[in-house]
């Protein structure tokens, strides 16, 4: 499939059913998911493909499998996926990489892909990430995006704070 975007090390594709093992494998490590409700059992990973693949059809966008380029290797998602947020839909920078992939500051350039995406590319004026208040490394990379605090909502049935960046031009403005 051809690439959505790509950063310095990170590819970017549409997430397939061909997937399935990486992103089953990724769904049920209980350190990745320590942040989301629960880990996801192989069928509910299938889901959450087919959900990602509904979005980019509906969308244009959604969470995309985000390969290493000199391996070829999928490393996690990252991608850009419409939320509801106190009954405003907002454009979210998602991003999920697997265990044996941290600490190489590949969330922080998959994320700042995906943030300059959805501002040059697809000209949205403002983009979100919706993060747990224990999730601490998540508020880091929203943070070295240039993302601020803006507010503590309930999402899913959990509290979220609300980081946001706003699209500015080279003058400063809107």
């Amino acid at each position: 499939m051809d690439p959505i975007l790509e950063t310095a090390r990170l590819t970017f594709c549409e997430m397939t059913l061909a997937d399935l093992d990486f992103i089953a494998s990724m769904l049920a490590d209980p350190e990745v998911m320590r942040y989301y409700p629960k880990c996801y059992s192989r069928e509910e990973a299938e889901g959450w493909i087919r959900r990602q693949m509904d979005r980019s059809r509906s969308h244009g966008h959604g969470l995309w499998l985000v390969l290493d380029k000199t391996t070829g290797q999928p490393v996690g998602q990252v991608g850009l996926v419409l939320q509801t947020v106190d009954g405003v839909e907002e454009p979210e920078v998602g991003y999920l990489i697997h265990r044996p992939y941290w600490r190489r500051g590949l969330a922080t350039e998959g994320a700042a892909g995906v943030r300059d995406h959805a501002f040059g590319t697809l000209r949205k004026p403002r983009v979100i990430s919706l993060i747990r208040p224990e999730n601490v490394p998540s508020q880091e990379v929203a943070r070295k995006l240039g993302m601020r605090e803006e507010k503590r909502t309930m999402f899913g049935g959990y509290e979220h704070i609300v980081f946001s960046i706003v699209r500015v031009d080279a003058r400063g403005r809107l």
